[in-house]
């Protein structure tokens, strides 16, 4: 067995729990995204029997009220799949390709990046449709990605974890007075701008997030290609480069991933936080540190995070509803803090 090998299989050996219990948490997540689902069609300021929701999408009645609500919330269930897919995937594979337990979307300024240039797209260009959006989002999570990076690598010792943590939340925090500072100027644009910017899939059509689908496709396919580097990388740049793999290339590569994703993700449904920085944490208590699980277990458990949320804030106070991007914070912080509490602190990346 070569040095390389030898390496491999020691990488291998620390990434978590046996095949068994990996493919059974899978089947756990299956299950809970199902109930999510369900839970979603059925509960809200106004319940439905499951008898009901099966007509509403099997035999639809317009002209029973029911069923016609199970059709409203139909839409907000797939936004919620393909947005929670997107969010959870690329936080997974950010914490992988940076080596950073903290990378995220929202920490590393991606979600304020898109946040302001879907705004300048709006505000001065006339911007309205989903393409324009979605383009707009995507130019500005990759130029705060970059610009995350090149601050980050200034130094010796280059773009250490903490240093991109820093950079990409000092960033976030610029962008965001910029942000501020133009719909301060302008009325019309905040008015169109206000709901999409906690995070919202109450208003938005289903063709909207069903165009969206080819995208996220497309970005899960380029980050999951990613996983074996993660796991790579897990061990050290030196090391990583010492097994054969061009870092650079596969930076660059995740990070168009990881634009892809968050551009859309934001683009549909706004800047939802929280979702890309628990998810991995709590799939990687479930399966262990292999991003050869790891990614594909948060892309699952990231809709069931969203659609929990988005049920629960219509339930909550009825006939009222709270923003799905204000109640993933409610119940992600929370269950972040538990975490860290009953074990976190023992995983390592």
């Amino acid at each position: 067995m070569t040095a390389t090998e030898s390496t491999t299989r020691q990488a291998q050996e620390r990434t978590g729990p046996r095949l068994p219990r990996k493919v059974g948490a899978f089947l756990i997540l299956g299950a809970l995204l199902a109930v999510a689902i369900a839970a979603s069609l059925l509960f809200g300021a106004r319940s439905v029997s499951l008898g009901t929701a099966s007509d509403a999408l099997w035999h639809f009645d317009p002209n029973n009220g029911d069923q016609g609500v199970v059709a409203s919330r139909f839409a907000r269930t797939v936004g919620a799949i393909v947005v929670g897919a997107a969010l959870g995937l690329a936080g997974a594979g950010l914490q992988g390709l940076t080596r950073n337990p903290l990378a995220d979307t929202g920490i590393l300024g991606l979600n304020a990046g898109s946040s302001m240039s879907v705004v300048v797209a709006i505000a001065f260009l006339g911007v309205s449709s989903l393409a324009g959006i979605m383009l707009a989002a995507f130019i500005g999570a990759a130029v705060v990605m970059t610009l995350v990076y090149l601050v980050a690598s200034v130094g010796r010792e280059g773009a250490t974890p903490i240093k991109l943590a820093l950079g990409g939340a000092a960033l976030a925090v610029g962008v965001g007075a910029m942000t501020n500072a133009i719909l301060m100027v302008s009325d019309s644009t905040l008015d169109r701008f206000r709901k999409w910017q906690i995070g919202s899939l109450s208003s938005t059509p289903i063709d909207t997030f069903l165009g969206a689908i080819p995208m996220v496709a497309l970005g899960a396919l380029i980050l999951l290609s990613t996983a074996r580097v993660s796991n790579a990388v897990a061990m050290g740049d030196d090391t990583a480069t010492a097994l054969g793999f061009n870092l650079g290339r596969a930076r660059l590569l995740g990070s168009i991933g990881v634009v892809i994703l968050a551009g859309t993700a934001t683009a549909v449904a706004g800047p939802i936080a929280f979702v890309g920085l628990m998810i991995p944490h709590a799939v990687r208590l479930l399966v262990g540190s292999d991003y050869r699980w790891l990614m594909p277990g948060s892309l699952l458990a990231g809709p069931v995070l969203l659609l929990a949320a988005d049920t629960v804030g219509r339930v909550i106070a009825p006939p009222s509803e709270i923003q799905v991007g204000v109640m993933c914070a409610m119940i992600g912080g929370p269950l972040f803090i538990l975490m860290m509490r009953s074990g976190m602190k023992s995983v390592s990346l």
